[in-house]
């Protein structure tokens, strides 16, 4: 009995987790665990002339 509350709860967060990369796809983000997200799949980020950085190195 333990086995199947331990699979159903598995099911349920991997499902939930194609469920939201879905939406966010939908939405047409690009990168999706990038804090930026929003802005990176749009062609520039905020003011129109600084363009997002999501995938350079911040060294």
């Amino acid at each position: 009995m333990e086995d199947l509350i331990v699979l159903v709860i598995l099911l349920i967060i991997v499902v939930a987790a194609i469920f939201y990369i879905y939406q966010e796809k939908k939405k047409g983000t690009r990168c999706i665990g990038c804090p930026s997200a929003g802005c990176c799949s749009a062609k520039e980020c905020g003011n129109k002339t600084e363009s997002c950085k999501c995938h350079t190195n911040s060294n």
